[in-house]
């Protein structure tokens, strides 16, 4: 058994969102001997398989419960069993003095872990609605938190520093920004493409993240139509981008929602309708009830009615509000808690 007085475990992943959570707490903790617990599935391993600042990095054999079909769920059920005695394992000889976990199916096993161990667990939830999995061990929690809750003891969410620096106010639109996410988003690959030509006529630059898988097909249909954009997949310059950009078209997934807010960036919203709850739509709904943003299905994508939002909205208003909705000590605060159990 390692001496517990230094070790934190920090858990969960799946999808960029729950991972970049991991990312920015991780970098207060730096003092603290740090283990990731994630999935062999996901982007896990391709974020933090190689991460020097964890002391020591498991990957589980687990995958998600929803969204299968019933074999496939009783495979799911069985994985997660076996990954969980392993986590109760890995947890007995780490012996931490809590475990932080950020939510998705690859934190189950060691948060279900931790419960059986009786070790404090620190939960954090990205989304307006509550996860499944949270729902499930909310009430064990030694702390819950969420920057969508009143309740919750930290609100402010944990984005990395390099947003807020890059913050700007927009005062008109010279460029647009497509967000689709590292794997890109069909709908709003076509949506931009759609709208190429009308942006090109106002001289409206165009940055795209089409996703790693649709690069060149996006590229060549760009070059076809004529129309110069910066086109890419996965970037670890996001900010920058972000920066140059006058508006987004956007998924709202939690993480690049409050980004995007970091930013000063305002956004027109169009949720992944598959979404578990719907909670991508509810986030959106969160910043469009304080009139900082826009909502569309995907089914009802107007490209008439977006080009009246960029010709006619004052976005400088939108913009400077969006700057006051969230601080940078979100990271700063969820790690002076986690370090309560550990001083």
């Amino acid at each position: 058994m390692i001496n517990n007085k230094r070790v934190i475990v920090l858990t969960g992943g799946g999808t960029g969102g729950h991972l970049s959570i991991v990312k920015a707490i991780k970098t207060k903790l730096s003092y603290y001997k740090m283990v990731y617990i994630g999935s062999t599935k996901g982007q896990d391993k391709e974020w933090f398989e190689n991460d020097p600042d964890f002391f020591r990095k498991y990957f589980l054999d687990t995958r998600g419960v929803f969204n299968q079909g019933f074999f496939g769920k009783i495979r799911s059920i069985a994985m997660f069993l076996n990954a969980t005695r392993e986590a109760i394992e890995i947890l007995k000889e780490l012996n931490p003095k809590v475990v932080f976990s950020v939510g998705g199916y690859s934190s189950a096993p060691v948060a279900y872990g931790a419960k059986f161990l009786k070790i404090p667990l620190v939960i954090h939830e990205q989304n307006a609605v509550t996860g499944r999995l949270n729902q499930k061990l909310e009430s064990y929690a030694t702390h819950f938190i969420s920057s969508y809750r009143d309740d919750s003891p930290i609100k402010e969410y944990p984005i990395k520093e390099e947003f807020f620096i890059k913050r700007r106010v927009r005062t008109e639109i010279k460029c647009i920004f497509f967000v689709g996410g590292s794997q890109g988003a069909v709908a709003i690959n076509k949506l931009a493409l759609s709208l190429a030509k009308d942006l090109d006529k106002r001289g409206i630059k165009i940055i795209h993240q089409a996703g790693n898988n649709n690069i060149e097909d996006v590229k060549k249909e760009y070059e076809e139509l004529g129309i110069h954009a910066k086109v890419f997949g996965y970037s670890t310059n996001i900010s920058s981008y972000m920066n140059e950009a006058d508006i987004a078209i956007s998924r709202s997934g939690a993480s690049t929602l409050w980004e995007l807010s970091a930013n000063g960036l305002p956004a027109i919203f169009i949720p992944y309708p598959y979404a578990v709850g719907d909670h991508q739509y509810h986030n959106a709904q969160f910043l469009r009830d304080k009139d900082l943003a826009w909502i569309m299905r995907e089914d009802e994508i107007d490209n008439d009615k977006i080009l009246d939002i960029l010709d006619n909205e004052d976005i400088s208003s939108k913009s400077k509000s969006l700057g006051h909705i969230i601080d940078s000590t979100g990271d700063i605060k969820i790690a002076r808690l986690l370090k309560e159990f550990l001083n």
